[in-house]
This record gives structure tokens, sequence and C-alpha cells, in this order.
């Protein structure tokens, strides 16, 4: 079958290549570095398949756009879908398939070192010791031991989160529509958002962007928050309204935070813009807080989960022609 591969990188072209020299059907791999959008979509014409990652546009545009080319399956390179239109893709006849499960551990372990960075500031330590500048002003930070974290969606990431958490000595509060049982052997007590942001020292995101959890963590969840708490995004960046992460910071009430993501990362993240001008002025001004770290969208870079992504994509492409279903087609809601 041939697949386009949009929003390609170095390390797509290798490990997909690896995954389809090992998968038991070959198929055509076409690699671009353009994004999905309305622009590029014609590039897909003639193709039976594509590829998108978590920045492309899969709207109902772009989606009967490809449909129009011949497109018939959309294969993602990640599990969070909320950029593509489920129902769109339904009407045009366009399977949808994601990547269910890759290394949790990737993940959680960048939330913990996200975590550990801002808490202790090692980013600012990191860039004072190469000027010579050895004092320790400024670098204070708290023994997690004692603390209470909260970990907001409690799946497979929030569970290994949870687990690294646990051997720090911390109280574990949880919120998530079930309890996990792991979760629970580890001495997580489930609470009421509102209980989890008012108890916690530390808050980690964990949870899919859906249209009710779009910016859950809003100014009214903020202000519930206590005061000097640290807040920890790997997810999605839309779980958090950014101008109100802002004005939190500004008054001193939130302690510190840890972003992975960014609500407006399109067209920012995973892209080179070191000699262009950031015009973005929420994230300008978010970028100005000595007690924020932002990355930019690498937590679940690793060699693993590469890997693993790498084959789910592959076995997605390889079932969908031989038109069996498995458990990573998704379905309109």
């Amino acid at each position: 079958m041939r697949v386009l591969i949009y929003d390609a990188k170095k390390y797509d072209r290798e490990t997909l290549q690896a995954a389809n020299e090992a998968n038991e059907v070959r198929h055509e791999l076409v690699f671009v570095e353009s994004l999905l959008n309305a622009q590029t979509a014609p590039l897909a014409d003639g193709f039976r398949a594509v590829s998108i990652f978590v920045n492309d546009d899969a709207s109902a545009p772009v989606l009967e756009r490809l449909a129009r080319g011949g497109v018939r399956l959309m294969a993602l390179r990640s599990t969070g879908f909320n950029h593509v239109d489920l129902d769109a893709a339904a009407r045009c006849g366009v399977t949808v398939m994601r990547v269910a499960n890759y290394s949790p551990y990737a993940v959680a372990e960048f939330a913990a070192a996200l975590l550990l960075a801002v808490n202790r500031k090692v980013h600012r330590a990191y860039n004072r010791t190469r000027e010579g500048n050895f004092l320790l002003d400024g670098l204070q930070g708290h023994d997690i031991h004692g603390k209470t974290v909260g970990i907001i969606g409690t799946g497979r990431i929030g569970a290994v989160f949870a687990r690294i958490m646990s051997g720090f000595g911390v109280a574990l509060l949880g919120y998530d529509l079930a309890p996990n049982p792991e979760c629970v052997q580890l001495g997580m007590r489930y609470a009421s958002l509102d209980e989890l942001l008012a108890q916690s020292d530390i808050i980690s995101l964990h949870t899919p962007l859906l249209p009710s959890t779009y910016h859950m963590i809003n100014a009214e969840a903020l202000a519930k928050m206590k005061r000097g708490a640290i807040l920890i995004n790997t997810s999605r960046g839309a779980l958090i309204d950014t101008e109100a992460l802002v004005e939190a910071l500004k008054s001193g009430h939130v302690g510190a935070v840890g972003l992975d993501v960014y609500e407006e990362e399109e067209g920012l993240f995973f892209r080179d813009r070191s000699n262009q001008i950031i015009t973005d002025d929420v994230f300008a001004r978010l970028m100005t807080f000595p007690n924020v770290l932002v990355t930019g969208h690498q937590a679940f870079f690793t060699h693993e989960a590469l890997a693993q992504i790498a084959a789910t994509t592959l076995r997605n492409l390889t079932d969908f022609e031989a038109g069996h279903a498995n458990e990573n087609i998704l379905q309109p809601r």
C-alpha cells in the first residue's frame, strides 16, 4: 500500500523504515516534511493512506479533500486524536487508526523530570554554572517527600507517574472517571477535582483533550490551587488556559510550572525558530518567568517509544489492507 507520511522528521524516517523492513508486509512509504493542512492535502492524491502526527490538521475540509484524492486510511502516530474530526472521517469513508499504547514510561518519567527540574531550579542552575556563577541564591527548592501529589487522569501514564511519585514518599490524590485499581493499591485516594486542586502541592495532568477537559485548568481552577503549588503538563496543551496561567504566575499564586505542551504549539513546536521572532505574545510572556520550564513536546521521545509507535503504525497499515479490524480503530463519538 502507498502511504504518504506527513510531518516526517529524520527519526520518523528511520523508525518507520526499520519497522517496515521488519513488518510481514512491506508498504511503500513516502515521506514529506510538510504538515497536513488544506494546502498540502493534494500531495496525497493517489495514495490510499496517510500518516499524521499531533500538529497536523485533520479537520473536515482536509479530510474531504484527502478522500477525493483516494485516501481511505489515516494512520495517526499518536495516542491523542483531538486534531481529527472523526465524524467527518466517517462521512468521507476514511478509517482512522491510532497508536493506542506506547511506552507509558517515556511520558511519566519526563513528567517527573520536569517536576524535579522546576522544583530544584535545575534549568537555572545549569545556565548559571555555564557562566561561572556558582551562587545558590534563588535556587532553593522543597523536599518532595511528604508532599501531596494530585494526578488528574490515572490511566496508563498517570499510573506510572503515581508509581514514580510513590517512591518519593508522598500522599497521592487522584481524579478520574473511574478509579484505577493499580493506583488504589499504591495508596491513592480519589477525590473531586476541587478537593484535589485545593489539597495538592504538586499537580500533574495525564488526561486526554476532550470537549469536557478543554481548559479544565482555567482561572477558577487555578484560584482553587494551593498558593505555591507546582503544575506539570505533559498531556495536551489546551487542558490549560494559558492566559489564565500567566495571570496566576504574575500574581505569585502558582509556585512553578513545567510544560511539555502548549495550546497554540502548532507551527511553533517541532521547528527551529531560533532565528525568527516569536509572534505569539502569550507564549513569549510565559517564557519570561524564571519559575517556568517549557520543552517542545518531547516527553514521548525515547528510543523505546518511537520504536513502538512505528511498529504499531505499520501493523495498523497491514491490518487495514488485509481487512482486519484491531483495537486501534477510532469510531465517531
